[in-house]
Formats: C-alpha cells, structure tokens, sequence
C-alpha cells in the first residue's frame, strides 16, 4: 500500500489496519488497508479487498446512526478511504457485549464473574444474550496491548470527566441498540462491538469505523436459538474465525510464538468471508473496485481541496 503526501499535511499514522493523514490539523484523511490483525498483532500477509469491505460498511453504518450522534465522516472518495473532521480522541474504546461471546466468555470460563467492574451472573452459557447489553471498555494503546478498564478506573485516571463519560455510554446503548436493529432487517444479530469517540471543542463525535467485522460480531439469527438449545457452536459473520484459527495453531500474541503460515487458500478464504458479510450486512451485492495508486491520490486531493479552499 503506496504512502501518500498531500498538500498542507500535517501528520501521518501508520495503524494496524488503517494509515491516517492529518490534513492542515483539522481534516483526516483515513484508508483501510488490506492488512489484517489479530491479538494486536498485524499478521504477514494482505487480504484482497478487505480495506473495501470495512470502508463502505463503516460509511453505510455511519449515515445509518447519524441522527443519534454527530460523527466525523465528511465523504468516501474512493472505495477504501473516508475524509473526516479531525477529533481529539478519548484513549478509550467503548466495548459493548449483548452476548457472552469471544473475551467474556473467556474470562467467564476461567471463573471469574467480574468484567471491567461489571458482574455478569452465573449460570449462562457461551453466546446467551445477556439481560440488557453490557459495556465493557478498554483502554487505547498506541502500542502494544489494550487493556479492560473499568468506568470508575475511567474517570479516576482523566481518560474521560463523569459528565463526557455519561455522554459516551448513553451513545454507546443507542449505537449498539440501532445496530442491532439494522442487523435484524438481515436476518443477523449484533453481538458485540465497539466505539471510539473524540471531542472538537465541547462537542462529542463518533469517531473512525462502526459496525464492521473488525470491530464487531455477528450471529446469523436463523437457528440461533436450536444451537444454544442443542450446545452447538453459533454461525456467526466477524473476525472471530481468524482468532479461532490462530487459537488452534498456538497463536495469541504472546512472546516467543509464531504466526502460522496463512496459505493462497485461506487467504482467499478470508477475503470471501469479509465480502459475505458485506453482503449480508449492507443487503446488496459488493462490487471489488481496484484503483491505481495515482488514481487514489487523485480522488482523494480532489475531495480535500474542496474542503480546504
């Protein structure tokens, strides 16, 4: 993925899956990659049109919930890159669980009960709803691992005042709750996700990607609840199989492991499955758009000279 420099650019980030420019301190300029990661780490090989897929969801998802919250898209100028109002974020992703599924259901099963200062009660199994969604946040790190953090540990270590926190759980359910609904209309339930916001001024904004299957799970919802009944494992449409697979050959990030060898044939299996969801979640068909790298600059210049003229 060629690195761009643009007229009045100001800063650039290279994240795990997104390069994300700075534009005259006020606009960003952010592309999905092709990369893919996993336990925070950006395994060795691309898959093809995954940048597409998140992009054109989180665009979709974005319109979809902007009556609920001001967000910081401004235009998709390509396929695989979105301009954006520049945000001071909160060093903090709001996790929200409406299932016991993926990170909680490891901890539950260890025993413990507590996630990030919420008790969830005994005798649920793997993937059954909880009573009402649960908000289980973690902290940002610019590197390395991110970590469970509870709301109490929020505010008492100025990640987030108590007044900018209630704003951010209070979008965080309605997020989760329209994203849950538009999940239904396809015949999905949203298990998990999770949001970042950021301020302008005094101003909250939804910030970066929503709804997408990096940052969220889905259950097909057709036969959920004869799989929970029977103990059989849920068909679900997220990143989780890649997790899975790396599980299985003794791979979760930790020192002195190695990332197993990611075949043609799984690669393309990934890439067909982030374009399943696509289609699944958006309810229309994904049309692959490759772009040269002079093309994309010109796109994207276009769309940002506007903005700055």
């Amino acid at each position: 993925m060629a690195t761009f420099k643009f007229p009045q650019q100001t800063n650039f980030y290279s994240g795990k899956v997104r390069d994300v420019y700075t534009i005259a301190d006020d606009w960003l300029v952010m592309i999905a990659s092709n990369r893919i990661s996993a336990f925070d780490v950006i395994l060795p090989k691309e898959i093809p049109f995954k940048g597409q897929v998140l992009n054109q969801i989180a665009a979709y998802m974005l319109k979809a919930t902007s009556d609920i919250c001001p967000n910081w898209l401004v235009s998709t100028p390509t396929p695989d890159s979105a301009i954006g109002k520049r945000c001071v974020p909160f060093k903090v992703e709001m996790v929200i669980r409406g299932n016991l599924t993926g990170h909680a259901w490891r901890t539950y099963s260890s025993g413990k009960r507590e996630l990030c200062g919420v008790t969830m009660p005994d005798g649920m199994k793997e993937n059954d709803f909880f009573a009402t969604p649960i908000i289980t946040p973690s902290t940002k790190a610019s590197v390395g691992h991110d970590e469970d953090i509870s709301k109490e540990n929020i505010i008492k270590n100025g990640i987030a005042v108590a007044a900018d926190y209630a704003v951010l759980q209070k979008y965080t359910q309605a997020l989760f709750e329209r994203g849950k609904q538009l999940a239904a209309k396809q015949g999905l339930i949203l298990v998990d996700t999770k949001y970042e916001f950021g301020k302008i001024g005094d101003e909250i904004y939804l910030m970066d990607e929503i709804h997408t299957p990096d940052s969220s799970r889905y259950f097909y919802a057709d036969g959920y609840e004869e799989r929970q009944a029977n103990g059989e494992r849920q068909k679900q449409l997220s990143k989780e199989f890649v997790r899975e697979w790396l599980i299985e050959n003794n791979f979760m990030g930790k020192e002195g492991q190695v990332v197993p060898e990611m075949t043609e044939e799984w690669i393309t299996t990934i890439s067909n499955r982030y374009i399943e969801l696509y289609e699944k979640v958006i309810g229309e068909k994904f049309i692959p758009e490759l772009l040269s790298n002079e093309q994309s600059f010109e796109r994207i210049n276009t769309a940002l000279q506007k903005k700055l003229s």
